[in-house]
């Protein structure tokens, strides 16, 4: 893949990171009736970014996480040429009349969040379900789902790849655009 464009660097990356865990504090205030569930892989890295920065502010909250894997939960599960690997489901209770936030990085199609909607139905049934995301591409829906809470609004064609990097993974905290496949 060719070097992308870097749309968001990375002083402005943690300036996003602390918005958003401000705006959930704000919304959920001691997170007693919420639990945090970050979608396999990405957006788990988000939401334990997340809750880090919310227990610095509130001094040790007891967050319920989880880590959600949707692999088989895909519509395009059985089509992909290339196997899936799956990772790790870890959700230690039930969602029964509990808030979710629902933690992923970029959202696209919207077929990721639809996934991950059925995946949480094995868990109980929320009181809510609300959305984070670092990054919306908002024109390029085939979904009627919206987030509740964004990092960062990108209007990007539909060939162009959006990629969140994460110095826990990839080194260096960014938002890339990639241009349009020749």
């Amino acid at each position: 893949m060719s070097k992308g464009k870097i749309i968001l660097k990375e002083n402005r990356f943690h300036l996003t990171l602390e918005r958003l865990a401000q705006e959930l504090i704000e919304c959920y205030g001691d997170f007693s009736n919420c639990c945090i569930i970050g979608i396999q892989e990405k957006g788990v890295v988000l939401a334990e970014r997340l809750i880090a920065l919310i227990n610095e502010r509130k001094k040790k909250l007891d967050i319920r996480f989880g880590k959600l894997d949707i692999t088989f939960y895909r519509d395009d599960f059985r089509t992909r040429k290339i196997p899936i690997t799956a990772n790790l489901t870890e959700i230690e209770f039930m969602l029964d009349g509990k808030e979710v936030i629902l933690v992923d990085d970029v959202l696209y199609t919207g077929r990721t969040i639809q996934s991950a909607l059925s995946a949480l139905q094995d868990y109980g049934r929320p009181a809510k379900v609300q959305l984070l995301v670092m990054v919306d591409r908002r024109f390029n829906r085939h979904l009627p789902i919206q987030p509740d809470f964004t990092g960062l609004v990108v209007d990007s064609l539909d060939e162009a790849y959006v990629k969140v990097l994460h110095k826990k993974i990839d080194k260096k905290d960014q938002v890339l655009l990639f241009p349009i496949k020749d």
